[in-house]
């Protein structure tokens, strides 16, 4: 099973009342050289200033976005492409937060998710591994952190494989 790096940025904390502005995602793979990144018009009025500024983008400017439908259609056509016939894993740093906007989306907009009903969450993979609940992978970055959601995806992704190249982590990739 092909393991996708999801990450996304909202205007708000949760799907429906608020809007996922972007989000990118990066085949998990030793180039990281196939990924994707949409950006989506608003799709409610409400919107939390300080959390679309977390984006970097203004209201104005997500306005001009293309429609969630169409991106989500043009994401599971992607992710169809890269994984062929093999069900993908969504994995991401908050998995909590992306695969909820994810999921929501895919539903809301396409009827299904092609990632089904689970994620996994790379904190939580990477404390489980050092048996320290307080430990982050978040050093294991090369790609610097920018909330650009490819960059930012990209980034998980090193630090995954990390983990499998230095630490054993048994990955089929």
């Amino acid at each position: 099973m092909p393991y996708i790096m999801v990450d996304i940025e909202s205007d708000g904390p949760i799907p429906g009342d608020f809007s996922m502005i972007s989000f990118g995602a990066v085949l998990v793979n030793e180039q990281l050289d196939q990924t994707f990144y949409g950006q989506l018009a608003p799709i409610s009025e409400n919107y939390i200033p300080e959390a679309l500024a977390v984006s970097g983008f203004s209201r104005e400017e997500t306005k001009a976005f293309r429609d969630a439908k169409t991106v989500m259609a043009e994401f599971e056509t992607w992710i169809a492409s890269v994984c062929g016939k093999e069900r993908p894993i969504l994995i991401s740093d908050n998995n909590g937060f992306d695969s909820m906007f994810i999921a929501w989306y895919f539903h809301h907009f396409i009827g299904s998710n092609p990632f089904g009903h689970s994620s996994q969450n790379l904190g939580s993979l990477f404390k489980g591994m050092e048996k320290d609940m307080f430990k982050n992978f978040k050093h294991l970055r090369v790609t610097k952190h920018t909330h650009h959601p490819v960059e930012d995806a990209k980034g998980n992704a090193e630090a995954l494989l990390t983990m499998k190249r230095e630490m054993g982590l048994k990955i089929r990739l």
